[in-house]
């Protein structure tokens, strides 16, 4: 068989070629760490790396999703703190008014301090998160959640609560609308509501009452009594039906009636009526300003001061819910805060054993390649040497001897 000194070039340059292409393929397997570089060279394996690394990615979404939750609700924790620390305050500075020692000047030192608290809780609720975006507007972020407009405090927010992806199964809410937190809170003490009517010239006080048993409201306008001649009180419905009475009135003794148990003190006037209904909603705002108007107003006189006392009373009443209500809500924060922290743990363990996977279908066994490395380079130096000594082979090398 004749074979032409062309050929032999071309087989020892193809074995060169066929060296260097296994040799720069070791090469970028050692430089970056991978032993699948491209899909031809497992196409098993590669469609497996995708997958996981996507698992990966997305698992990863899912921690960075977590800490801006994180990152906002412990900000909403910080201001509900602010917020608590204020009421608290308010509290204290409306059990001090209703000492029946301060005069209408030091009243009114005390309602300047709760306007500033009623200012100071304003900026609270319109706080901002890190991305600008007001921390108690619900899914209006860019909105103003609270103002005063005409005296009335008003929430342009809305109730829409944003959930984000922390894991593959599981969303957190990462905030609360302002309605929630500042604005539907419920009046009195959370069931009914008691208050004295404005014309009432006796100095009667009305508690904020307790529920005995199963409370039956009667709608719209609730209970009435009213006290009458003789130091007699009758409690009827908004029908102007009977409920009980004419029963004799003894101050400080408990007033019992479907489900309802007042204590009124002090000595009405005949014809003066106390009101009992079911409960409503009112803002903080709202009660904080209530107060102030109160502690502002001149009480000099015994029914004055009745009238301040019974404003003072149904206004702690309303403190003491607006405390309750932000109790409740930075329990569900600290609970969404917990859920993010054992989710973050999760995620953690799940993309931990994820890179074990990839890792093994994935990353180069480096002792197997550096000698696979090693012997290459001594094939193409073999290849390389062969082809010198080949390619000088003539005929004429052998008729010149």
């Amino acid at each position: 068989m004749r074979i032409s000194s062309r050929e032999i070039q071309l087989v020892g340059l193809n074995s060169m070629l066929e060296q260097q292409d296994k040799l720069s393929k070791t090469q970028q397997q050692v430089a970056s760490g991978n032993r699948v570089l491209t899909p031809s060279d497992d196409p098993v394996a590669t469609t497996q790396i995708l997958k996981l690394q996507q698992a990966v990615d997305t698992t990863q979404r899912y921690q960075d999703n977590a800490g801006a939750a994180r990152d906002r609700l412990g900000l909403e924790e910080s201001v509900l703190q602010g917020v608590t620390n204020s009421l608290q305050r308010v509290r204290e500075l409306v059990v001090k008014a209703n000492d029946g020692v301060h005069t209408d000047e030091t009243r009114s030192y005390i309602a300047a301090e709760i306007r500033q608290r009623l200012d100071e809780l304003l900026g609270l609720a319109n706080t901002k998160d890190g991305n600008g975006d007001y921390l108690f507007a619900g899914g209006k972020g860019a909105t103003v959640p609270f103002a005063c407009s005409s005296g009335s405090y008003q929430y342009y927010g809305d109730q829409s609560e944003r959930f984000i992806q922390i894991g593959s199964g599981r969303q957190v809410a990462d905030g609360d609308s302002g309605a929630d937190v500042f604005g539907l809170i419920r009046t009195g003490n959370g069931t009914f509501v008691t208050d004295a009517s404005g014309t009432n010239t006796g100095t009667g006080v009305i508690d904020a009452g307790t529920v005995n048993g199963g409370f039956v409201p009667s709608p719209p306008n609730g209970y009435m009594i009213t006290i009458g001649a003789g130091s007699t009180y009758t409690v009827t419905d908004s029908n102007a039906n009977v409920v009980t009475g004419p029963t004799g009135y003894v101050s400080g003794d408990p007033i019992e009636f479907n489900g309802a148990r007042v204590t009124i003190t002090g000595t009405p006037s005949a014809g003066d009526t106390f009101s009992v209904s079911s409960s409503g909603y009112q803002n903080v705002f709202e009660t904080l300003d209530k107060l102030a108007t109160a502690l502002e107003t001149p009480a000099s006189s015994p029914v004055g001061k009745a009238q301040l006392e019974n404003a003072l009373t149904q206004g702690l009443s309303n403190i003491d819910q607006s405390m309750t209500n932000v109790l409740v809500v930075r329990s569900s924060v600290g609970t969404r805060l917990n859920a993010i922290d054992s989710q973050q743990t999760v995620n953690d363990d799940e993309r931990l054993q994820t890179k074990d996977v990839l890792s093994s279908l994935q990353d180069l066994d480096y002792a197997d390649a550096v000698t696979r490395l090693n012997l290459q380079m001594a094939g193409l130096d073999a290849a390389q040497k062969a082809y010198m000594k080949v390619q000088g082979l003539s005929m004429f090398n052998y008729l010149s001897m």
